[in-house]
């Protein structure tokens, strides 16, 4: 079983910027898509960005200009540069790999992002 492993989550003040990573356990090849979601409290786990491997980059509209994803390799798999924070990003940031074929996605435990105002 593969872990993702997400760092790089803290607090912030607002305008601020945060780097997140995502690594995982052992390489994986193969990726269909890689991305990060985020989940603020009583809220649902939403998509914040991800890469649709030689096809789209997507991004929520609340944080288009703002965040850039990228794609690393089979073990570093994938960063989130976010900038000119807002309160409202304030959540846990999960990391998420979905490998080509009939493997289910594979999930980090996620990392605290906290902007204050």
């Amino acid at each position: 079983q593969v872990q993702l492993v997400e760092s790089g989550g803290g607090p912030v003040q607002a305008g601020g910027s945060l780097r997140l990573s995502c690594v995982a356990s052992r390489s994986i090849f193969s990726i269909n898509t890689m991305g990060w979601y985020r989940q603020a409290p009583g809220k649902q786990r939403e998509l914040v960005a991800e890469i649709i491997t030689g096809r789209s980059t997507n991004y929520a509209d609340s944080v288009k200009g703002r965040f850039t994803v990228s794609g690393g390799n089979a073990k570093n798999i994938t960063t989130l540069q976010m900038n000119s924070l807002k309160p409202e990003d304030t959540a846990v940031y999960y990391c998420k790999v979905k490998p080509r074929g009939l493997l289910p996605p594979y999930w980090g435990q996620g990392t605290q992002v906290t902007v204050s105002s």
